[in-house]
């Protein structure tokens, strides 16, 4: 695959994904899914080693949502096949879904891991 699908074509792939999802899974989440255009890096991203956010669970007082973001998967994926490219939007939100769950429940498990590749990258390099 030469060009990257359009934010149109990925947001019609995440709509796919979605739907295999089972309705409980939506509880709460009264935000939806919102797909942003840009990209976003993490702020511990490193020029040389850049850590792209493909999607965050954002929990506040006004409700709870899952974002995923386009430009990070352009960045990150560009070139793969669009097959690859649907288990990678599968990935992240089914990630961003078991922050949602964990959270509904009062679990930090998914959290924890998140802080543990997240230490692993820091000491990548140093």
């Amino acid at each position: 695959m030469n060009n990257f699908p359009s934010i149109d074509e990925v947001h019609d792939i995440l709509d796919e994904i979605a739907q295999e999802i089972p309705d409980v899974f939506f509880k709460e989440l009264n935000q939806g899914i919102l797909l942003l255009p840009e990209h976003k890096l993490h702020f511990e991203s490193r020029t040389r080693d850049k850590l792209y956010i493909m999607g965050e669970y954002r929990k506040s007082i006004t409700g709870r949502q899952i974002i995923m973001y386009y430009g990070s998967f352009e960045r990150l994926y560009k070139g793969m096949s669009k097959e690859r490219l649907y288990e990678k939007l599968k990935d992240t939100l089914l990630h961003e879904f078991t922050h949602h769950l964990e959270s509904l429940a009062g679990e930090v498990g998914l959290e924890v891991k998140d802080s543990k590749d997240l230490r692993k990258y820091r000491n990548r390099l140093t």
